[in-house]
C-alpha cells in the first residue's frame, strides 16, 4: 500500500486538527504530497510544518466551505503547485448537539452549508480536475483498467440513524452517505472511486464539543457523557486517530480499486448496518 500511495497528490479538507490532520500526517509519512486545507489557517500551517519537519511535502490552503469560490481557489492552488490531484479527503465538518425544538434556521444553515453543500461542491470541483488528468486514449476507449482518482468522504455514525439532539447534524451526515453513492455512480465511467467512512467515537476536539453540548441537556458531566457512550460500544473503547487514518489510506490505495459507493463504519461495532 505504501508504494501505491507514494508520490500521489492529496487534498485533505479539515486537516488543521482532528481526523483530517491525522490523515494528512499519515499520508505524508507514506510519500504523499498533501494539500492541507482548513478555515483555521494557523492550525493548518502547524500541520504543514509538522509534515515538513518529518521530511514530507505539504502546502497550506485557506478554505471556507461555505463559499464555492473558496473551493475552486483551493483546487487551483494545489494544481498550480503539483499539476494534479489524485486523492480528495473530505474531512472538514462542524457539529452541534441541540434539542430539535430549539434548532434555529441559522443552526441548520451552518451545519448543512459546511457538511453537505460544501462537501458536494468539493467533490464536483476535484472530480472535474481528476477527469482532465485521464489520458485521452483512456477517455476515448470509454473504460479504464485502473483507478484515476480516489475520493473519501467523512460521514458519521450519526448519519446511520436519527438523533434526538442532532437533527441537523444527523441529516447532513446521512446526506454524505447518499452523496457518496451518487458520486460513485456518476464517476464510475472514469474509474474514480468514491467511498465514505462513518467514524464512531474518536476523542477529538469535536467530540469534546459534542459531549459538552449534550451535557447541558442531560445534566451529566461531559466526561460522564463520554463514559456512557463508551459503554455502548461493543469493543468498549474509542477509536484512535491512527486507526481512522489507516482505513482512509486503504481506501485511497490500489488495493481498493474494486470498491466504490461504500460507507464503512469505523466505530468498534456501534453500528452494524
Amino acid at each position: 500500500m505504501e508504494q501505491s500511495l507514494a508520490n500521489k497528490v492529496a487534498l485533505v479538507t479539515g486537516s488543521g486538527r482532528g481526523i483530517g490532520q491525522a490523515v494528512a500526517l499519515h499520508f505524508a509519512s507514506r510519500g504523499v504530497k498533501v494539500g492541507v486545507a482548513d478555515r483555521d489557517e494557523l492550525n493548518a500551517q502547524k500541520t504543514v510544518e509538522q509534515i515538513k519537519s518529518q521530511g514530507g511535502q505539504a502546502t497550506m490552503i485557506p478554505l471556507d466551505l461555505a463559499q464555492i469560490s473558496s473551493i475552486h481557489a483551493m483546487v487551483e492552488t494545489i494544481v498550480r503547485q503539483w499539476q494534479r490531484i489524485d486523492i480528495l479527503i473530505n474531512a472538514a465538518g462542524v457539529i452541534q448537539a441541540k434539542p430539535m425544538l430549539e434548532v434555529t434556521e441559522a443552526d441548520w444553515d451552518l451545519i448543512i452549508n459546511i457538511n453537505q453543500k460544501g462537501l458536494v461542491f468539493c467533490v464536483q470541483a476535484v472530480a472535474a480536475q481528476m477527469i482532465q488528468q485521464i489520458p485521452p486514449d483512456v477517455q476515448a476507449a470509454g473504460y479504464a483498467a485502473q483507478s484515476y482518482g480516489k475520493i473519501v468522504n467523512f460521514s458519521s455514525i450519526s448519519g446511520r440513524h436519527g438523533r434526538a439532539l442532532q437533527v441537523h447534524y444527523a441529516a447532513s451526515k446521512a446526506a454524505v452517505i447518499n452523496i457518496t453513492q451518487s458520486a460513485a455512480l456518476a464517476l464510475a465511467p472514469y474509474h474514480i472511486n468514491v467511498n465514505c467512512i462513518a467514524p464512531g467515537m474518536v476523542l477529538t476536539p469535536m467530540w469534546d464539543q459534542n459531549a459538552a453540548e449534550k451535557s447541558k441537556v442531560s445534566g451529566f458531566d461531559p466526561q460522564e457523557e463520554i463514559r456512557q457512550f463508551i459503554e455502548k460500544i461493543p469493543l468498549k473503547r474509542p477509536g484512535t486517530l491512527e486507526e481512522l487514518a489507516q482505513v482512509t489510506a486503504f481506501l485511497c490505495s490500489s488495493e481498493s480499486d474494486y470498491i466504490t459507493g461504500q460507507t464503512l463504519n469505523v466505530d468498534g461495532g456501534f453500528e452494524m448496518n
